[in-house]
Order: structure tokens, then sequence, then C-alpha cells
């Protein structure tokens, strides 16, 4: 297990407990989703945007789901677009290449969230490696997502 000792220590000092979710390793959510025996639905994904400005935004959305960007630039007034994979994992140097944690205070970043998410009694958050998720439950989800706007910005794909 090689989690994010960032995204670890910031719920710790927020006071957020979580249970650890160990699977076989995973390089999708799909897969992980599989070998936790966990819907899609439940997992939180992340995805490392920046505008024209240079300005980053963590995008947090069901693992079932595809970002849609004109729906979030709208909702926003935005231009962003996704980041080049070298760029996150800079970002992101404490995780495995591909395990993006969605908690963007613990990595300092501006974040939205879809409001779908707040539907769910329990969320799993990828912990910065490929075996692992943490679980939360809805109440400790909105205190991680209290310093960003929830919008509708993505839908279901069907896998």
């Amino acid at each position: 297990m090689n989690t994010s000792t960032r995204l670890t220590r910031y719920l710790t000092e927020k006071c957020i407990p979580y249970q650890v979710v160990e699977h076989f390793h995973s390089n999708s959510s799909v897969g992980t989703a599989i070998t936790a025996n966990i819907s899609l639905k439940q997992i939180a994904k992340a995805v490392l945007l920046k505008n024209h400005e240079d300005k980053k935004l963590l995008a947090i959305l069901p693992a079932a789901d595809k970002i849609s960007l004109s729906a979030l630039n709208d909702n926003l007034h935005g231009s962003y677009q996704l980041m080049k994979e070298q760029e996150v994992y800079q970002v992101f140097s404490d995780c495995n290449p591909g395990a993006v944690p969605p908690a963007a205070d613990a990595y300092h970043l501006s974040m939205v969230c879809e409001q779908e998410l707040a539907k769910l009694s329990k969320v799993y958050l990828e912990a910065g490696d490929h075996e692992t998720l943490l679980c939360v439950n809805q109440h400790d989800f909105k205190t991680l997502m209290t310093s960003g706007k929830q919008l509708h910005f993505s839908r279901e794909v069907f896998h």
C-alpha cells in the first residue's frame, strides 16, 4: 500500500474518519470497482484541469461519469481544458501516475464537485495508489468538498 501521505495527513488534520479498502491492483476505475466490489457510481474520481491563465481546477465526479468540459465551462464562465499527464504527475508527486485523490484542499487546488456525489451515503476516494480506496460517509465527504462549487457537469458513461 502506497497511499498519498498528503491525503492521509489532511484527513487526520481535519478529523475526517475513513475506512481503508484494499483491492487488487487496477489501472482503471472499472477495474477498481470490480476488484473492490463497489459500484462505479460510488467512487469519486478526480480530473485536473487548467485554463488559459494556467489556473488549475480539480473536477471531482463519479467514476461512472465522463466530464463535460462544455457544461463545466458554461457553469464557470471559463475555458478549462484537461492537463497533460506529465503536468498532473508533477502536482500529485506523492501519488502513483493515474491515481489522483479527489481532495483538492490537500493539494491547495481549487475544485468543483459533481452534485450527483451528494446523493450517496458513502463515497470511495482514490488514495494515491492503484490498490487502495478510502471510504468516507456523506457528511465527511461534504466536509472535504466545502471549498468547492457543487455543479452538474458530467454524464454517465455505460461500461
